[in-house]
């Protein structure tokens, strides 16, 4: 069996084609792009008609055995796609898969595609069978240390020059929401038809895209910008945002920074900051953020992030956006009283 990534798969299918596919993986954009481009490869090699079938309890087996079956002189060659149960197969599927791996022909491609691959079913009879002389395309949303790779390979193809410092930007700005980086890299191919993406570029694009995301605000309290953050705040707030998003992603950030102002007594920042894999454009805020806050307004901080998750987890419809500035404050430099952190959230 050979196992690809899903950029890898345009060029394994210019080789030329495997009578089985399996796509298996969390991200939706990944799994129909690998889909389609097997499709598309196999209608080069005159595989004209295409069937899908979603397997279950009431799944006509019948049915796709017979399309395996039709074998006259002027039967058109056939795609058979299978989308399998979010939880895997069950024994009657995995049984009937068994069954249909003997009935496979040249004229006949299989897609087999699946949400989660286990081990057990990696090491099952009818993966075994069915990958034997085919294709596992792993169509799991790429983690941080992959991303880049992903985005540079899809820039590539796109015939764009990406800028190492531009592709680290849509990186942290777009993970994990691979349909918004794809369709960021889109919008920069129409906005700049040379294909030169530089950062100054792309920084313009995602901020227009974007207006504001709670990543600028992010930023811009690593940053000590409390007018901007401020601005920044008030537009989300207008714009309906919520607010638990904020929460969440500025609590990334803080439990980070805490966690390498601790360690940093005894450990160089450089290799912190590579242990944590801090992408490279973070690093000058990150570490302009510890030099200007101490240990106790961090903790302040974080103590404040706990009142908001428990007004939230006690009253969803009390709104937090006053603690999210008080927090604003506090991280761009201004010095609060105790007093105002324990009467906040109350």
């Amino acid at each position: 069996m050979i196992k690809l990534y899903p950029e890898q798969l345009i060029s394994q299918l210019n080789e030329g084609l495997r009578n089985c596919y399996l796509i298996w993986g969390n991200e939706p954009l990944l799994l129909q792009e690998s889909q389609d481009h097997i499709r598309k490869a196999a209608e080069k090699h005159a595989f004209t008609e295409h069937f899908t079938y979603t397997l279950d309890n009431h799944t006509e087996w019948d049915e796709i055995f017979n399309i395996c079956q039709s074998l006259s002189l002027f039967a058109s060659r056939q795609t058979l796609t299978l989308l399998l149960p979010e939880n895997g197969p069950n024994a009657t599927i995995t049984e009937q898969l068994v069954k249909l791996a003997g009935l496979l022909h040249p004229d006949i491609l299989l897609i087999l595609r699946g949400l989660k691959l286990t081990k057990a079913q990696e090491n099952s009879n009818w993966f075994k069978i069915l990958g034997k002389n085919g294709v596992y395309v792993s169509c799991q949303t790429p983690e941080q240390n992959r991303l880049p790779q992903w985005v540079a390979q899809r820039a590539k193809t796109m015939k764009l020059t990406l800028e190492e410092q531009a592709n680290q930007l849509l990186c942290y700005c777009y993970e994990g929401n691979l349909l918004a980086l794809a369709q960021a890299l889109e919008r920069l191919s129409l906005l700049y038809p040379d294909g030169k993406l530089t950062l100054h570029r792309v920084e313009n694009a995602v901020n227009d895209a974007a207006h504001f995301t709670p990543y600028h605000w992010v930023d811009s309290l690593l940053s000590g910008k409390a007018k901007r953050a401020w601005h920044i705040l008030k537009q989300l707030k207008q714009e309906d945002y919520e607010a638990v998003i904020l929460l969440r992603t500025v609590q990334r950030e803080l439990l980070l920074l805490l966690t390498l102002k601790r360690q940093s007594t005894t450990t160089p920042m450089k290799t912190l900051l590579d242990q944590h894999r801090v992408w490279q454009n973070r690093r000058p805020l990150l570490t302009s953020a510890l030099q200007r806050l101490t240990q106790h307004d961090l903790q302040q901080a974080i103590h404040l992030l706990v009142q908001m998750e428990r007004q939230i987890k006690q009253d969803y419809g009390q709104s937090i956006w006053s603690d999210l500035e008080t927090l604003s404050m506090l991280l761009c430099g201004k010095t609060l009283p105790e007093s105002f952190f324990n009467a906040s959230c109350h």
